[in-house]
């Protein structure tokens, strides 16, 4: 996801996000106190994340159970508040944001059992996505983290296993392996090239 930096003197708040509103429609992400404003996302990374929000509704995933752009409050020296792309919810997080009125997954209820972020260009948001973003949804307790790269053609999947993220890396025809949808026990398989070529 492509960022721009807001200036800000002072690290903000978990609770001073939440109620910040600046009467603009601009999305913002809170990294370590810093409000961080997020420009639209190019038109290939919406094809993906459509492309791919849709094969997980025919992989048997419940439309409920799906998210794109929710807030997600991470572990931090600071205040950090992510904004993936595409999350699937557990049923016990479901229940947990029953009649809530900001879709915001706190850290007092359980993590989502997937989360996916989509590259783009620029260091800055690689390392965004391949490295921070990787500790804080390990320390989070994120069963799955899958970043989707159209920039090097792969998709990484990271799977938690004692605490820590295993990672397969996955491009052209070879197909996802993933404990979450292994679970769903369905026939359509989800490769590589059928999430990067966003083509339905």
């Amino acid at each position: 996801m492509t960022v721009a930096t807001t200036s800000t003197k002072t690290a903000m708040s978990l609770a001073e996000f939440l109620a910040f509103d600046d009467g603009t429609d601009v999305s913002y992400e809170l990294e370590n106190g810093e409000l961080i404003a997020m420009p639209p996302e190019s038109d290939r990374n919406q094809r993906i994340t459509s492309v791919l929000f849709a094969y997980l509704l025919r992989l048997g995933i419940a439309p409920e159970c799906l998210r794109m752009n929710a807030e997600l409050v991470v572990s931090g020296a600071r205040a950090t508040v992510r904004v993936p792309d595409l999350m699937v919810l557990s049923e016990e997080l479901l229940a947990a944001l029953e009649g809530a009125k900001r879709a915001t997954v706190t850290l007092e209820i359980p993590p989502p059992a997937l989360v996916v972020e989509l590259v783009s260009p620029g260091q800055r948001n690689i390392d965004r996505d391949y490295r921070y973003k990787r500790s804080q949804y390990e320390a989070r307790g994120i069963q799955e983290y899958w970043i989707v790269d159209p920039l090097t053609q792969k998709v990484t999947v990271l799977q938690l296993q004692e605490g820590l993220y295993e990672r397969m890396t996955f491009e052209g025809e070879a197909t996802i392996e993933s404990e979450q949808l292994k679970a769903l026990q369905v026939g359509e398989e989800l490769t590589a090239v059928k999430i990067l070529d966003a083509k339905a």
